[in-house]
């Protein structure tokens, strides 16, 4: 059947070619992600409420709503926040494969169903349903060296002339700058002249809204159909004010003896901005922060290029003199440099591979055949990438890695063979091509299946991991069944064409002929060796099963102490920064400590720019006056000798003296979109629902303390505190209504002046402005400023507040979170160097049971969540594989007791892989486990192809021993010779630096491990157990004239 493609080598390399065009074209069209896109939909929602503190939003309105969102179909869990700022979120993540579209409309629906029970005022703001995009792409700072640029002017240049533009770019999800310093009218009123003229903060809000209108006069002349006019004129009228003259004339009271008050004579009149509630600084000079997310399955490293050459198009045509931006967080940096780096690893891999084949073959020619088909299966599998809607990741790339290894064995066997034949027969290429065809054509059908069976059960893993998993072997079994394929057609037709039979002859020698002399010799005798040791061992039972259960033993050991994870956090380049200040601080104090924490970043060498904002907390996204976050940005991996953990050492050591704050370091997190931190996300829930804040901080403190107290666990924090200053108002209803005031009229009054107010907007630049309404600073500085303030009662009369209200002072949240409905606070931290998430969690666990009181329990978010859940699918995973190998040997040899020959072989290299993870200090992460994977099907394939051939020689005629020492004796070359290029092709990985090296390391060492185990000592195992289960199979048939001969050796002998 496959003389066919020797005899026609033209076909062979057009089938060939066809294969690798195909693979090219689909290489350009791919996606290039960091990792397959694991983070699960999120849906948020997000309620404004002007002048609310956190308990009236809890209560008032996101009750209400989460009990309507709560169970939506496909969540996994729900979060929500308020802060004393008037502003609420509810964030909905659902499970992984959820249609993000479709949960949106979900959410839309079930919030729509309660909206009517919101206060009045939220329903005027708008409760906005927003899917997220969680993969963060850019964070761009936009500065000025003009010192009257300040943050009012970038924040608004930003908005009107960059904004927009982003938005439009394709890939681009989500745009936005980070707080809000948007343009408004601001009026300042003066309660001092109000009091004096008797004007409540009512009258001015009714005259600018009686005032400042758009109106639609019409048309005059307009026809009527009864008698033709002249001319039609459309009447027009000027709109509203935007001018701060035009507001400043707005006449609040006026009488017939022309006497007029107008606003500006009880209020300051200035085009400001409608909030102050972030101050974002980039090195020192203020800043606006632009943060960038990319859409649904866009193609990061493009969307990237696009932003990058829109920003350089507008910095070009529109930007003033002085003004730049700076890139403070790219994605694409970290991205690209690991893409790189394993591209760089694939070149060396080839390299080596080729060397490995080289010193065995010795003969060019024979090192030039695989050269020649292992592009063509690597490239071709980029089709069914293409096909499967996998994308170019750094999962994906480790798998061509890797498949570099496995593909080279099927080419290498065949020219062996072809080798073996000239040699013995004395053949022409081409007849010992067909010759040697004829006896491994089945070894290379079963090696090929057996291969990309263990791949299979794997791409079939619920979750997360299901999805890394999938990606990995879905590449590994399109690589491995196309290299059969080539095995096949392609190769064959090379060994024909190419091949010379120099056996025999003699020839010059060159330095490099008699190396390879030398090492033929020492091989010849190195092979002579291991016949004796088989003679001797083949036939102990025991010794075979005690070297078997010693390896078992021996793996289950070292497993316990070797730490598991699930992916590490890589050296991203850059770090965050989290600055708490205390209870009550001002924006301004915590934007100090956020600037000296700048300049001592700026002095640490490697640290390349550091932008930082007050105000804004990264990790949950929330924002309160006393915490600010800095984003470290570290030089390139090549330009810097320390790693970002060092230099995030270094500057938690050169901080300590920042008084009055409380910073914490921590990086990015190791899958982007899983969270905003590396570590781990806990949450700690008051399920007995007692709503106590202060006891929840005395537990929560507690709890974190005995954390803290754990070697497994480092940097443990929560900013969960009751303590802020607030005051209680106790408005005396008896007495306010004897003083014809009502509490409605009395808070109205109160929220206007304090809390700001607004009814109408205007339009300026092509954007719509509020008009603010609120009492100048300098009345409200003081609590005790309040009592002095006047309402209007209904006999217009002006009453002080000290007449019928009282303040007392009280305690309580910056910030609740909630979490699943229950109030919740919220932990980080990471697990301590030497340990592993895995171990984190389980101290967590611990430290939960024994701690936490009736009533309290945890809960985890993030990436935490789903390794929690995921638990042990790793071994399972592990014993399917086995499984579906065993069965399709089972198969393939028509018999249930020959496959344990192989599968029993397999402990000595899982040994392997773990021992050298131990030592090198590496963790048992979702690398390790995909290496793992990786080895079943290789150490499988090598004894796959020592019992293949004794049983034809078994069948020949040969005893059980003797096929079994024929065999191994025969396969000794080839099995060395494949699993010493596979293992030369993991010595890049093994040694890999810079961005990227723990995965590189990790996958390497594993594999690598695992097959230097597994080579040495399943070849002296193997023939040892193909004694033991021959000679019982011998004794066991199933039917009367069963056949004997493996599956895939008939397909050559029926033509």
């Amino acid at each position: 059947m496959f003389n066919k493609f020797i005899q026609r080598p033209v076909l062979s390399i057009v089938i060939s070619l066809i294969i690798s065009l195909l693979g090219i074209l689909a290489m350009t069209q791919l996606p290039v992600t960091q990792f397959p896109s694991i983070s699960p939909p999120k849906v948020n929602v997000t309620v404004g409420y002007p002048g609310a503190n956190g308990e009236l939003m809890t209560k008032a309105v996101l009750i209400p709503l989460e009990r309507a969102i709560n169970g939506v179909p496909g969540m996994k869990y729900m979060t929500s926040d308020a802060g004393n700022d008037g502003e609420a979120s509810i964030q909905i993540i659902f499970n992984v494969g959820t249609d993000p579209n479709q949960a949106s409309v979900n959410v839309q629906n079930r919030v729509a169903s309660v909206v009517n029970k919101l206060p009045p005022l939220v329903v005027r703001e708008g409760v906005k349903i927003t899917r997220e995009e969680s993969n963060m792409l850019l964070y761009v700072n936009l500065y000025s060296t003009d010192p009257k640029a300040d943050q009012k002017f970038l924040f608004n240049f930003a908005d009107i002339n960059l904004l927009s533009e982003l938005k439009r770019v394709d890939g681009v999800g989500f745009a936005d700058i980070l707080g809000n310093r948007e343009y408004s009218m601001r009026v300042w009123l003066k309660p001092d002249r109000m009091l004096a003229y008797k004007v409540s903060a009512d009258e001015v809000m009714e005259a600018l809204a009686q005032q400042s209108l758009e109106a639609s006069p019409g048309k005059a002349g307009e026809s009527s159909g009864k008698r033709s006019q002249s001319f039609e004129y459309v009447l027009k009228y000027s709109g509203r004010f935007n001018t701060i003259e035009q507001y400043e004339n707005v006449i609040i009271r006026s009488n017939p003896n022309g006497e007029i008050l107008r606003l500006k004579d009880i209020a300051k009149i200035e085009f400001g901005s409608s909030m102050y509630d972030i101050y974002s600084n980039l090195n020192g000079r203020p800043s606006a922060a632009i943060v960038l997310k990319q859409s649904y399955g866009s193609n990061a490293s493009q969307v990237i290029k696009d932003v990058k050459a829109k920003l350089a198009e507008i910095k070009a045509n529109s930007f003033p003199k002085g003004m730049d931006y700076e890139i403070s967080y790219d994605v694409s940096k970290f991205l690209d440099a690991s893409i790189e780096k394993v591209l760089h690893t694939l070149f060396e891999a080839f390299i080596l591979v080729g060397l490995v084949v080289f010193l065995f073959l010795g003969d060019w020619r024979s090192t030039l055949i695989p050269a020649m088909a292992v592009p063509v299966s690597l490239v071709g599998t980029f089709v069914f990438m293409q096909f499967f809607g996998i994308t170019i990741n750094l999962i994906t790339l480790f798998a061509l890695v890797l498949a570099i290894g496995v593909v080279v064995d099927d080419a290498i066997v065949v020219i062996e063979a072809v080798h073996a034949k000239m040699e013995e027969e004395h053949l022409s290429p081409l007849k010992a091509t067909q010759k040697a065809m004829r006896e491994i054509s089945g070894a290379i059908i079963a090696i090929t299946f057996l291969m990309a069976a263990v791949f299979i059960p794997v791409a079939f893993m619920p979750g997360p991991v299901g999805i890394f998993y999938r990606q990995f072997s879905i590449t590994m079994a399109t690589s491995i069944i196309l290299s059969g394929i080539v095995a096949l057609t392609l190769t064959p037709a090379l060994c024909a064409m190419i091949l010379k039979n120099n056996h025999g002859k003699a020839k010059k020698k060159t330095p490099i002929d008699k190396f390879l002399d030398a090492f033929n010799e020492w091989f010849f005798r190195l092979t002579g060796r291991y016949q004796k040791i088989l003679d001797v061992i083949v036939t102990r039972r025991l010794l075979t099963f005690g070297v078997l259960i010693g390896f078992c033993i021996g793996t289950w050991l070292i497993s316990k102490t070797v730490p598991s994870g699930f992916i590490p956090n890589e050296d991203q380049g850059m770090f965050y920064a989290i600055i708490q200040t205390p209870p009550g601080s001002t924006l301004e104090r915590t934007n100090e400590a956020a600037e000296r924490l700048q300049k001592i970043a700026e002095g640490i060498e490697g640290v390349q720019s550091v932008s930082s904002l007050a105000g804004y907390e990264i990790l949950t996204e929330g924002t309160s006056a006393n915490s600010g976050t800095c984003l470290v940005n570290l030089k390139n991996w090549e330009d810097r000798s320390h790693s970002v953990q060092e230099i995030m050492t270094e500057l938690e050591e050169k901080s300590k003296d920042i008084a009055g704050a409380n910073l914490e370091f921590f990086q990015p997190p190791a899958v982007p979109g899983y969270g905003a931190a590396g570590g781990f996300e806990l949450r700690l829930l008051d399920k007995g629902g007692s709503g106590d804040y202060k006891k929840m901080e005395t537990i929560n403190n507690e709890f974190v303390r005995e954390l803290n107290k754990r070697p497994e666990l480092t940097s443990v924090f929560s900013f969960y505190s009751a303590s802020f200053p607030q005051y209680m108002l106790d408005i005396d209803n008896d007495i306010a209504q004897q003083k014809g005031v009502t509490i409605e009229n009395a808070t109205n009054t109160l929220s206007t002046l304090i809390g700001s107010n607004y009814e109408i907007s205007f339009i300026k630049y092509g954007r719509q402005y509020k008009v603010m309404v609120q009492a100048s600073p300098e009345y409200r500085a003081l609590p005790e400023d309040i009592l002095k303030l006047y309402v209007k009662n209904n006999r217009d009369e002006m009453v002080p507040f000290s007449a019928f209200m009282k303040m007392r002072k009280v305690y309580g949240l910056a910030e609740i979170t909630r979490h699943n409905m229950y109030n919740s606070s919220e932990i980080s931290g990471s697990a301590a160097p030497g340990y592993s998430s895995g171990s984190a969690i389980k101290a967590i666990n611990e430290v939960a049971e024994k701690t936490l009181p009736r009533g309290f329990g945890i809960d985890w978010a993030g990436i935490s969540k789903d390794e929690v859940s995921q638990g042990n699918s790793a071994i399972y995973i592990f014993l399917i594989c086995l499984v579906f190998v065993y069965l399709i040997l089972a198969a393939q040899y028509e018999s249930f007791i020959l496959p344990l020959s192989v599968i029993l072989s397999l402990p000595a290299g899982v040994f392997g892989a773990f021992f050298l993870i131990k030592l090198l200090g590496l963790e048992n992460n979702i690398y390790a486990q995909i290496a793992m994977v990786m080895l079943i099907g290789l150490l499988g394939k090598n004894a796959v192809l020592i019992v293949e051939f004794a049983t034809q020689k078994h069948r020949s005629g040969y005893s059980v021993l003797q096929a079994a020492l024929e065999g191994s004796k025969v396969r000794f070359r080839p099995i060395l010779m494949t699993s010493f290029a596979f293992i030369a092709g993991l010595i890049p990985l093994v040694l890999a630096t810079g961005p990227g090296k723990l995965g590189n390391r990790t996958i390497g060492t594993a594999a690598a491990g695992g097959m230097l185990f597994g080579t040495v000592f399943g070849v002296l195992i193997i023939p040892g157990l193909y004694y033991i289960f021959g000679r019982i199979s011998e004794r066991i048939k199933y039917t009367k004239n069963q056949e004997e001969k493996p599956l895939t050796e008939e397909i050559d002998h029926h033509e």
